[in-house]
């Protein structure tokens, strides 16, 4: 795909699909009440469709449902994740970005299934008790795919 290619999907391409589970984090984007941008790196996990990142036990100068990406969302559900990729060499240069709607799901027994992919994925959150946590759910509403997304990790 050239530089001035984007390619706008309802689904991803299976090369977008396999570049986004590929990666080990996504940025989050969020606007809050004055559509002020918030962009943040978040672990995620992408099953069924669906993008899930749970709020983890890292340190945090506020409460849970207190950071700043879980107020805008309550506000303005539209978001976007980026999947990038750098390299030296700019012909495998890549991103993918998911623009979609989120939604905080706070009850456990929605949580406790996705929880486990989370501890596979991130062997830190094995040691977490996140069943209390607040969980980001994102619903992919288009995905845009530009550059090298076809070639593998390395």
């Amino acid at each position: 795909m050239g530089y001035d290619t984007y390619k706008y999907m309802v689904n991803p391409s299976n090369d977008a699909y396999s570049f986004v589970v590929s990666q080990r984090i996504a940025r989050l984007a969020t606007t809050d009440i004055f559509g002020q941008p918030h962009l943040i790196p978040v672990c995620f996990i992408y099953t069924n469709g669906l993008f899930f990142s749970v709020i983890d036990q890292k340190p945090k100068n506020v409460l849970a449902m207190q950071l700043k990406r879980i107020r805008n969302i309550s506000k303005n559900p539209k978001v976007a994740l980026l999947f990038d990729r750098y390299r030296e060499q700019w012909d495998e240069l890549a991103y993918v970005m998911v623009q979609g709607t989120a939604k905080i799901i706070e009850t456990e027994t929605e949580k406790n299934h996705l929880l486990e992919f989370f501890g596979r994925k991130y062997h830190q959150y094995t040691s977490m008790d996140l069943k209390q946590a607040p969980l980001i759910e994102i619903t992919p509403r288009k995905f845009l795919e530009w550059g090298a997304t076809g070639l593998s990790e390395k």
